[in-house]
């Protein structure tokens, strides 16, 4: 089982910028597919970003594409998530998560989950 933990969360004005990250424990890193997940207030958790293991292949929803860019430094263990341009919906506890399944957006296709870090847009 990895372990996880999310930091970079904070609060920014609308057209600001963010940069997540995911500290991955074990030597196992690059074997999964990574994936970002947000939680927004009084919504379902949702798929945002999914990374393959090499880091080679990279797919987002529709409403963060061109604006949001995820990465990963398997020498380090460590996901990333570059977001630019951030609007008032993009507000929420953004998760982190391991997948087995390159190119899955489907929750329940993640096992290992980070604790969340909270992300707060204001207009």
């Amino acid at each position: 089982q990895v372990q996880l933990v999310e930091s970079g969360g904070g609060l920014v004005q609308a057209g600001g910028s963010l940069r997540l990250s995911c500290a991955a424990s074990g030597r196992t890193f690059s074997r999964y597919a990574m994936g970002w997940f947000r939680r927004a207030p009084g919504k379902e958790r949702e798929f945002v970003a999914g990374i393959s293991g090499s880091g080679g292949t990279t797919y987002y929803t529709g409403s963060v594409s061109g604006r949001f860019t995820i990465s990963r430094d398997n020498a380090k263990n460590t996901l990333y998530l570059q977001m630019n341009n951030l609007k008032p919906d993009d507000t929420g506890v953004y998760y982190c998560a391991t997948s087995l399944f390159a190119g899955s957006r489907r929750i329940t296709d993640f096992s290992s989950w980070g604790q969340g870090t909270q992300v707060t847009v204001s207009s």
